[in-house]
Parts: C-alpha cells; structure tokens; sequence
C-alpha cells in the first residue's frame, strides 16, 4: 500500500484573498448595512414626527359628543391644511371611518394600527403596505371620552414612495462607494500582491539556478523598495559566489600547480639518484639534495594549508611566552639570503639596537616573517631591493618588509589578505599565505598592513604589542666562614701580642 502525501501550497495571493480582501468586505458589507438601516431609520423617524406635528389639533375632537361629532369631523377635516401632505381618517366609535381628507370613500381595509390601539388604549403606529400594494405609515389615536359618547379615534396615514426612493437613492450611492472602494482594494492589493510575487517567484529561480552553480543570472527587478533591495542583495551574492567559485577554481590549480612541481622533481631526481648509485656518487647526492629541499617545500605547502584549513574551523592553536621578535625575525631573514643572491636581489636587514619581547608563538611568528619575505622576493625582479627592518614605537615593535617589486593595482588593494586572493596570477602560490599570516597576527593581538603602488612596489607593516621583561634579581650567596679559617687567624694575633 502506498502513502501519497501532497503538500498543499498556498500562495500569497490566496492568503492574501482570504485572509484580507474577504474580511476586508465582509466589514464593509456589515457597514453598509448598518449605514442603509441608520439612513431608514433616520428618514421614517423625520416622516413620524412631521406626520405627528401635523395632526396636533386632532385631540379637540373629543369634546364633541356623539351626535355632533360627525360634524365637528367633517369641519375639521375640511378645514386641515395639510391635505396635500397628509390624509386624515376620522374613525367613529364603531371603528367605521367616516371622513377622509383626501375627499374619496372611506374603505373598509385592514388598520393594524386601529386594532392595537384599541387593545392597548394609546396611540399605535403602522408601516407597510396597503390594499393597493403602496408602502404607507400610518397612526391612530384613540380619542379620550368625556362622558359624551364620542370616543371616536383619528388615524392620519402619508406615504412612503417618496421617502423609500430617497432612501434608495442614498443607500445605492453608499453601496456603489462601498463597491469602489472594495474595486480598488482589490485592484491596488493586486498590484501589490504581484510586485511581491513576481520579484519572489524570480528569487526562487535565482536560488535554484545559484544551487545548480549557475552565477551568471540576475534578477532584473526595478531597485527602491526592500524587494528591490533584496534583489540587488541576491545579485550581488550571485556575482560574490562565481568571483569565490573562480578565486577556488584558481586555488585548485594554483595549488595542484605547486604540489606537481616538486614532486615531479622529486620523483625525476630520485630515478637520477638511484641510477647513479655506485656510478656518480656526486650526482646521486644531488639527486638527494633536490628531493630533500623539495620535500621540505612540499612541506611547508601541506602545513600552509592545514593552518588555514585550522583558521577555518577555528582551530589554529596559538602557544604564548615571551620571544624575542629581533630573533624570530632574524632567523626567518637568514633563510633567504641565499635565494636572494641566486636571483640577484639585494637583501637588507635592519635590525633592531636592543632586544625586544612579544607574548606569542615563536613558530608562528616566524612563519608570518617567512610569509611576508617570500612574497617580496618572489614579485621582486632581478636587480630589485627588499628591505627588512624593525624598529620600536609608542609601544608597539614594528616590522616594515618593503620591496620594488611590481606592485599592486589599487583595486585589489583592499582584497589581498582574502581567501584564495591573487592578484599577480603569473606567479606561483596559493593565495592563502597571506589571509593565514593575517589571522596569526590578529591572534597576537597585533595588525598587519599592506601599502603598494602598481609598478613601484609593496611594503608590508606588522605591528605588535612589546611585552615588559622584568629584570631576574641575582641574589650574591656569601659562604660560611670555616673554622679552620678562624683558627689561624687567632694565632697570628696571639703571636703579635707576645
């Protein structure tokens, strides 16, 4: 039995229809009801009270009694001013009308308001339709009885054709606003919601080409917003990653270059060496020298790259003590003397006029000078000059390796103490030696600076804090005076005094 599992995705425009858009018109629509109620209730309200101001004067007709109140009716009802506005229905106390305004036969259709009121004993409105299928509103007051016999009742009725088209109308132009707005929620949101989208749809394609090691795609999104900002982000990490792939792809084979070069003359020079045995002594032993000096070079490749492998992982162990660093530095300057007469490169060391000590690993910190002079001799033509010098300063031992060598353009200036970085790529290293002696100066709480002029040449500054040596105290031991020395000593002055 298989399992099929399906991962629902929602995009943002779902969520964004759902979970704004729909709520966002569900509140408009409740307003709107609310406000087309509020706009009935207000237009009724004025009708009721102008109806009911109206017919004030009514309540006179209960002082009449029962055989003049038709008449008095009659008169009041011929002399109501309102007619045009207002029908009035004078009802008698058999619930007959007997008059109207309006001048027509009285009818005999239903009266809600009539019949409550009855019930009730006070005044009951009506709001509906009539006979004729016409919206009205409609009251009826009882009339009080004096003792007269009338206790008729008035009812006015007035239309609410009119009132209804007003409140139609308005209620249409609120509905219409409401959808305008809604229109335009849902137009602008739109937008929004695919000025989002497509930059994020893009950024995925951008991600998944940068994984399948395409770096050459960019995002062509329009800058000034975050989205904008985070396009150019990805643009330029795009742009980041092939210039880290290149500067990689380099260090391989600048690398796998220097690994080939001296085990090839390792492997040649030890055929030569094994072939001459018992035939060339002189050049067996050659042969021997080669691979030996090849083999330490190997080496100190193999170890360069396992401290920057260590710098990595954060595993570059430093040992303090206090070193002399004229010492360390001399040493290091010593190694390369003999190269630098065998390329005819003038070699000056300046040297420090009294002893100065740094807390560190003496190791390390001759392979920082090793570093740095090797990288001067080597972009040192024939006939050029490197300078080694050291002095004290505010504090701080300073070590200057300048050279005339061909420099580094401005550019790559800032750039030489990163990773696999080569500026020069015609010369043979790794592009490590200089980020690894960096992060050993940075452990000795020191700093390392790099100054050059294209054609000129390079200087190379490393300034470390001095540690204070205190003096050892000698203590002077006197020995012990011995017996024998005092006894002869007595004796003699015995004898003088004799």
């Amino acid at each position: 039995m298989e399992l099929e599992i399906r991962v629902s995705k929602k995009s943002i425009a779902k969520q964004w229809f759902f979970n704004v858009f729909l709520v966002m018109a569900a509140v408009v629509s409740v307003l709107l009801i609310l406000v087309c109620i509020a706009i009935q209730t207000r237009y009724y309200n004025s009708v009721y009270e102008a109806a009911s101001g109206y017919c004030k004067g009514l309540s006179l007709l209960a002082t009449s009694d029962a055989a003049s109140y038709p008449a008095v009716a009659k008169q009041y009802v011929e002399q109501f001013e309102h007619k045009d506005k207002i029908e009035i229905q004078i009802i008698d106390r058999n619930g007959k009308v007997i008059i109207t305004s309006n001048g027509f036969s009285p009818t005999t259709e239903p009266m809600p308001d009539y019949e409550q009121a009855l019930i009730t004993g006070t005044a009951r409105s009506y709001r509906g339709k009539n006979a004729g299928g016409e919206w009205i509103m409609a009251e009826t007051t009882i009339l009080t009885d004096f003792g007269e016999g009338s206790n008729g009742a008035v009812r006015w009725v007035v239309s609410l054709e009119q009132a209804n088209r007003r409140i139609f109308l308005v209620c249409a132009i609120c509905v219409v606003v409401g959808i305008g707005f809604l229109l335009l929620s849902w137009l602008s949101g739109g937008y929004f919601i695919r000025s989002i989208v497509r930059p994020v749809q893009e950024l995925s394609k951008m991600a998944r080409k940068i994984a399948m090691g395409d770096f050459d795609s960019r995002i062509e999104i329009e800058s000034g917003t975050e989205i904008g900002e985070l396009c150019d982000s990805i643009n330029y990490m795009a742009s980041e990653l092939k210039s880290a792939e290149q500067m990689k792809n380099e260090f391989i084979s600048s690398v796998s270059h220097e690994l080939r070069t001296p085990l090839t003359a390792i492997r040649g020079w030890g055929e030569t060496a094994k072939m001459s045995v018992g035939t060339d002594d002189e050049i067996a032993l050659k042969g021997l020298d080669v691979v030996l000096s090849e083999s330490e070079r190997l080496s100190g490749l193999v170890e360069e790259l396992l401290d920057f492998s260590r710098i990595q992982s954060g595993r570059l162990s430093i040992e303090t003590a206090p070193i002399s660093v004229r010492d360390v530095l001399s040493d290091a300057v010593d190694m390369y003397v003999e190269l630098a007469k065998q390329q005819e490169i003038e070699l000056t060391y300046l040297s420090l006029p009294k002893e100065l000590f740094v807390m560190g690993d003496r190791d390390r910190l001759k392979q920082v000078y090793i570093n740095v002079i090797d990288n001067a001799i080597k972009y040192t033509e024939k006939g050029g000059h490197v300078i080694v010098s050291q002095y004290e300063e505010e504090g701080v031992v300073v070590t200057k390796i300048n050279d005339t060598g061909v420099g580094i353009p401005a550019q790559d200036l800032d750039r030489v103490k990163e990773k696999f970085f080569k500026s020069n790529k015609k010369v043979r290293g790794s592009g490590i030696g200089l980020a690894v002696a960096d992060e050993i100066v940075k452990q000795h709480n020191g700093l390392l600076f790099v100054e050059s002029k294209e054609g000129v040449g390079t200087t190379v500054t490393i300034a470390l804090p001095i540690k204070e040596i205190e003096p050892e105290i000698k203590e002077e031991i006197i020995p012990p005076v011995s017996e024998q020395e005092i006894i002869p000593e007595q004796e003699e002055k015995n004898d003088e005094q004799m």
